[in-house]
């Protein structure tokens, strides 16, 4: 009979391995072209998918070439395409030489050559190569202060796009003339192609006016030559985009960790693959929930899981160290009081909540009692931004390391009569 606790992480981990991109090229292959095969990719998830194209494509006889630049440690051996490393979830100049290598790599493909690129989540900051007329210096400074803005995803992607050479479907145009061919693991709510990585294959218009409207409504102010970079690199007529195959979902990640709950003997209820908000107002929310399943026996009867994925975001008004899934869990465990029967995990899929070491962490209802017996005050912790080092001190995060996904943010409530 397995505990609270690694019922728990059994689901994170049925979870993870279902958005693992191994295996899944199989069925998806384009047929081999008459000239080069080039591979390129950006994200947390990118070597993994390099390797497993590689292993693929050699299957069917295939050969390639390429670039593909992820996450620091996040590297695995590849036969033939390159790999390079790069910063996180504020852009470096290591990433800034792989944008131009990638870009230049798509601009030298010929008519008879076939481009894949392979996309994930974290390509946004890693596949940074600024529009003409902004530094480095001034998208790591917006990329800062987006951030810490509490901005969801989708809009921070429509202002990183407004400000790159290479995002926004400007890659499917320096490849123009090859066949081009993009994997995507989804890290966003939705699943829609154009926000993963901000979309360098997903050509789209791109006004620039909507993405100062964004950055004005948070109050981030820009220097004025970046404003009119921005104006001058607008897209009004985007070129045609190639084949899309979506390999890896949060909704796939969330039905693989319910199939196990139930050959666990839990019921499992998905609330939704695309939830977002602040992250302490939904563990807020989720409590209740959980209260109504102890209490009512809806919206599910127990034993059960409740499980949920999307981006909830942080706005940052402390100094602590936080991340959004701890966040979470921190204000889940203080809405509940200290209810007995429910326990619950939330963690990031890439295994790095924010940009800390943990990918999340775990709570049950001996939280609050274990923290009053250390002189832990969880409300300031929470009020503070610092739900990490509260977890910490409990022994309650979830460390990972780099798991070679990103499916984004999975929390699973487990509530026992």
């Amino acid at each position: 009979m397995h505990n609270d606790r690694d019922i728990l992480h059994i689901l994170f981990e049925a979870a993870l391995q279902a958005a693992l991109p191994d295996g899944k090229f199989d069925g998806r292959l384009p047929e081999r072209p008459k000239g080069r095969t080039i591979v390129l990719g950006a994200g947390k998830a990118s070597a993994r998918m390099a390797a497993a194209f590689e292993e693929a494509w050699a299957r069917i006889g295939g050969t390639c070439e390429g670039l593909v630049v992820t996450r620091y440690g996040h590297a695995v051996p590849t036969q033939s395409i390159e790999i390079v490393e790069a910063a996180h979830p504020v852009p470096d100049e290591a990433g800034l030489q792989a944008a131009k290598q990638i870009l230049a790599l798509a601009q030298g493909a010929g008519p008879d050559d076939l481009v894949v690129c392979l996309m994930s989540g974290g390509a946004s900051a890693l596949l940074s190569l600024p529009a003409e007329g902004v530094t480095l210096a001034d998208k790591q400074a917006l990329n800062r202060a987006l951030l810490k803005s509490g901005a969801p995803i989708g809009e921070m992607n429509l202002v990183r796009k407004s400000l790159s050479a290479i995002k926004g479907g400007r890659l499917a145009a320096a490849a123009g003339r090859a066949h081009l061919v993009t994997y995507l693991i989804s890290d966003v709510p939705g699943d829609d192609p154009a926000s993963i990585g901000s979309g360098p294959t997903i050509p789209e218009r791109i006004d620039p006016e909507v993405a100062l409207s964004i950055l004005r409504r948070y109050g981030i102010d820009v220097p004025s030559h970046v404003v009119q970079s921005m104006r001058a690199s607008a897209v009004t007529e985007p070129v045609l985009g190639g084949t899309l195959h979506m390999l890896a979902t949060p909704k796939m990640a969330l039905d693989a960790a319910a199939a196990k709950a139930r050959e666990l003997g839990l019921n499992a209820l998905i609330l939704g693959d695309a939830l977002e908000g602040e992250a302490r107002e939904v563990g807020h929310v989720m409590a209740g929930m959980a209260r109504s399943v102890l209490m009512h026996g809806e919206p599910a009867r127990t034993p059960c899981v409740l499980l949920s994925g999307g981006e909830t975001t942080v706005t940052v008004r402390g100094q602590g160290r936080g991340g959004r899934n701890a966040e979470f869990l921190l204000s889940l465990a203080l809405s509940l009081k200290g209810e007995a029967g429910i326990s619950a995990i939330a963690c990031d899929t890439d295994g790095i909540d924010g940009s800390e070491d943990n990918a999340g962490a775990w709570c049950d209802g001996s939280l609050l009692e274990s923290a009053r017996v250390k002189g832990i005050d969880l409300a300031v912790h929470l009020e503070t931004n610092d739900a990490y080092t509260a977890f910490a001190q409990l022994d309650r995060l979830v460390v990972t390391g780099p798991t070679l996904t990103n499916v984004n943010d999975f929390r699973c409530i487990l509530i026992r009569p």
